[in-house]
């Protein structure tokens, strides 16, 4: 080894605490530790993919229906965690959840031309869930009705 790798290679070798302690603090927080943003913003404002340092809370939203204000009201959540959040856009369609990932759930699709048009899905604890397509053909799992969505 040359000098200059030698003295290269402690810095190499080990990560010093600060960096490691920075490590932890800039990971993204999973959706449920995320806070709620109660920020007023409209549908074309709804961003592609999800956010990682917040939850778009229903209430948030200039255009949100009845229905996506009231989606977890019967899902014995905590007070603090029931109102439903935006997840992200699937084609035309916009994902919002009321609940834990890992459920009990609630999820409402809503076509972004036409708020009139919405599917759900409930998943339960033990990872089963049922909720109806589009085309209103009743489905038993998740990624079955997320994928619906895009046909």
């Amino acid at each position: 080894m040359s000098g200059e790798q030698e003295a290269e290679a402690p810095r190499r070798r080990g990560r010093s605490a600060v960096s490691e302690n920075s490590a932890v603090a800039d990971r993204a927080l999973s959706a449920d530790e995320r806070p709620y943003d109660h920020t007023p913003i409209t549908t074309t404002a709804l961003p592609p993919t999800p956010t990682r340092d917040r939850n778009i809370a229903a209430s948030a939203w200039t255009e949100a229906p009845h229905r996506l204000l009231e989606l977890g009201d019967d899902l014995d959540l905590p007070e603090d965690r029931s109102e439903a959040a935006f997840k992200r856009r699937l084609g035309n369609w916009l994902l919002w959840r009321a609940g834990p990932a890992k459920g009990p759930a609630r999820y409402l699709a809503i076509r972004a031309d036409d708020l009139s048009i919405q599917c759900e899905f409930t998943l339960f604890f033990a990872r089963e869930g049922e909720g109806h397509s589009p085309t209103g053909e009743t489905v038993t799992r998740f990624r079955d009705w997320k994928q619906s969505l895009l046909i």
